[in-house]
C-alpha cells in the first residue's frame, strides 16, 4: 500500500473533501493536534468548509511532539478519520494544511499573522498552568515561570497566546477569538482567567485590553476516540488503499456545544451539527457529571476488575448496574427546565460505551484521577447532599478509586497523574487503615469540597465500601450488596 500524500492520492471511493482544498486560505491555529481535534473539531471544520467554504482552513501545531505535524506535512495536511460502528468507514478530513510542531517561536508568528481569526486550544489542563481554584496562573507551573521570566520568547500555551495578543495590539490588528476544545468544565472562561493572570503580571494595559476586547466562547465537546492502534492504522489502510500515520479511530456519535460569541467570524459548524446557545452550563455538566463521571467509574472499577476496555466494562454483569446508578445519580444534579433529556442520554451512552468497534482502554481513562473527579464526582456529590439527596452512589465510586489507588501502592506501581507522588506518599501512610486512607486522599487541597469531607454519612460510606473492597474484591463486594 502506498502512503497519503496528497489530493491526487484520494481514494476512488469512501468520504473525501467534497470542495477545493487550494481554493480556501487558514483562518485557525490550533493548538493540541492529538486524536480528539482530528476526530473532532477538524471534522466539523471540514463539513462547514464543504456547505459553505470560506477561509477557515486550520494551521495546527504541538508546542512539543512533531510526530503528527511531520506525518500531516507529508501528507498535504490530509488525515484518515475511520468510524467504528456497525460498519466501519473511513472518511478522509481536508480542513488542514500546514502544521507545526515543536516550535515555539513559529507558533507565535503564526499567531501574529492577521488571517488568524480564531486560535482553538486542545490541550490538557496541566498544560496550561491555570489554578482553578483561585482563576489564576499557578506561578509554579514551569512553563508560566518560563515564560514569566522570558515573555519575549514564550515556550507555554499561555505565553504565546499574551504574546500574540501583545504583537497584535501594537500593530493595530484584531484579536482573534480563543475557543477551548478541552474537556474541562468552564473552559472558556477558564481560558480567560489564565490568560488574563499571565498578561496582568506582564502589562496590565494588555489585560484591560483584552479583557474588553478578546471573546472566549465557552463549549461541551463530546466524542469518544481511543487511542490509535497498529489495528487502526491497519484498517484504515485496507478501507482507503493508503498508509496513513496520521489516521485515528472514533465512534459515529459526535457532540458540539459552543457559546456563540465570535466578534471576528467563524465557520458553519452547525453544518456539521454543532448547536449554538447562550449557555453552555447545563450541556457542559450533562456531559462531564453523566458521561466522563461513568467513564471514570468504569476505568477504576475495570482495572480492579482485570477489563481491559470500556466496551467489556459496561457489558459486564456485575459493574453495569452500577454505572447506570451513576449516572441516575448525576442526572439528579443537573438543572431542571433546560430541555435536557437525561434518561434518552443515558440508554445512549450505555449503547455507545457498549460499541464493540471502539477499544477504549480503562487505563488511558484512569489517568489525571486527581484533575478529573472534582468535577466529575465531587462537586455534584456535594450538591446533591447539599439538596438532601443520595449520595452513596459517589461515595461508592470514590471507594472504587481508592482502592484501585491502593491495589498501585501495594504492587509498587505509580498512578498516571499530576499529583502521583503525594497521593502514593499518603497511601503508604494510611496502610491498611481505610478511615485515614480516606481522609487522608480527599483532604487533599482543591481535590474535594468540605460538604464532602466534613460529611460523617458520606465519608463513613466511603470506608465502609472500600473495606468491603480491599477486604472480599470488588466482585464480591458487589454481590453481598457492600456497593448498594
Amino acid at each position: 500500500m502506498t502512503r497519503l500524500t496528497g489530493t491526487a492520492d484520494l481514494p476512488a471511493g469512501g468520504a473525501v473533501p467534497a470542495y477545493d482544498r487550494a481554493a480556501h486560505g487558514t483562518g485557525i491555529l490550533h493548538l493540541g493536534l492529538g486524536a480528539f481535534h482530528r476526530a473532532h473539531q477538524a471534522v466539523y471544520t471540514d463539513d462547514a468548509l464543504a456547505a459553505a467554504g470560506g477561509d477557515w482552513r486550520i494551521l495546527g501545531a504541538n508546542l512539543r511532539s512533531r510526530d503528527i505535524p511531520d506525518a500531516l506535512n507529508a501528507q498535504d495536511g490530509l488525515f484518515t478519520v475511520l468510524e467504528r460502528g456497525e460498519v466501519d468507514r473511513a472518511r478522509i478530513v481536508g480542513a488542514h494544511g500546514p502544521a507545526i510542531g515543536g516550535d515555539a517561536a513559529a507558533i507565535l508568528r503564526a499567531a501574529c499573522d492577521p488571517a488568524i481569526r480564531i486560535l482553538s486550544l486542545s490541550v490538557s489542563e496541566k498544560a496550561y498552568g491555570i489554578d482553578r481554584a483561585a482563576m489564576d496562573i499557578d506561578e509554579s507551573h514551569p512553563a508560566i515561570a518560563a515564560d514569566l521570566a522570558r515573555p519575549q520568547a514564550p515556550q507555554g500555551v499561555l505565553g504565546i497566546v499574551a504574546a500574540a495578543f501583545s504583537a497584535r495590539r501594537k500593530a493595530g490588528v484584531a484579536p482573534f477569538t480563543v475557543l477551548s476544545c478541552d474537556n474541562l468544565p468552564d473552559n472558556g472562561p477558564l481560558l480567560r482567567a489564565g490568560v488574563l493572570g499571565m498578561t496582568r503580571r506582564l502589562d496590565p494595559d494588555l489585560a484591560r485590553w483584552i479583557a474588553e476586547a478578546v471573546a472566549f466562547p465557552a463549549t461541551m465537546v463530546d466524542r469518544i476516540t481511543p487511542a490509535t492502534t497498529a489495528r487502526t492504522l491497519a484498517d484504515t489502510e485496507a478501507l482507503t488503499g493508503h498508509h496513513d500515520p496520521a489516521g485515528v479511530e472514533t465512534e459515529p456519535f459526535r457532540q458540539w456545544v459552543i457559546e456563540d460569541h465570535f466578534p471576528q467570524g467563524r465557520p458553519v459548524w452547525e453544518a456539521g451539527g454543532a448547536e449554538f446557545v447562550r449557555d453552555v452550563g447545563p450541556y457542559e455538566a450533562m456531559k462531564l457529571r453523566m458521561l466522563n463521571g461513568s467513564h471514570s467509574l468504569m476505568a477504576y472499577a475495570g482495572q480492579l476488575l482485570g477489563l481491559e476496555l470500556v466496551r467489556d466494562a459496561v457489558s459486564d454483569a456485575d459493574l453495569a448496574p452500577l454505572v447506570r446508578r451513576h449516572m441516575d445519580a448525576a442526572a439528579a444534579t443537573l438543572p431542571k427546565g433546560v430541555g435536557l433529556e437525561t434518561g434518552t442520554y443515558a440508554g445512549a451512552l450505555m449503547a455507545r460505551f457498549a460499541n464493540p468497534g471502539i477499544a477504549h482502554r480503562t487505563l488511558q481513562i484512569a489517568m489525571d484521577g486527581s484533575e478529573k473527579l472534582p468535577q466529575r464526582w465531587f462537586a455534584p456529590a456535594a450538591e446533591l447532599l447539599r439538596a438532601g439527596g443520595d449520595a452513596r452512589p459517589f461515595a461508592v465510586a470514590t471507594a472504587i478509586w481508592l482502592a484501585w489507588l491502593a491495589s498501585l501502592s501495594e504492587s509498587g506501581t505509580r498512578p498516571d497523574d499530576p499529583r502521583a507522588e503525594t497521593l502514593m506518599a499518603r497511601l503508604r501512610e494510611a496502610g491498611q487503615n481505610e478511615a485515614h486512607l480516606t481522609r487522608a486522599i480527599l483532604s487533599l487541597p482543591g481535590l474535594a469540597p468540605a460538604a464532602l469531607t466534613e460529611s460523617a454519612p458520606f465519608t463513613g460510606a466511603v470506608v465502609r465500601a472500600l473495606t468491603s473492597i480491599r477486604r472480599d474484591g470488588i466482585r464480591q463486594a458487589i454481590a453481598n450488596g457492600s456497593l448498594s
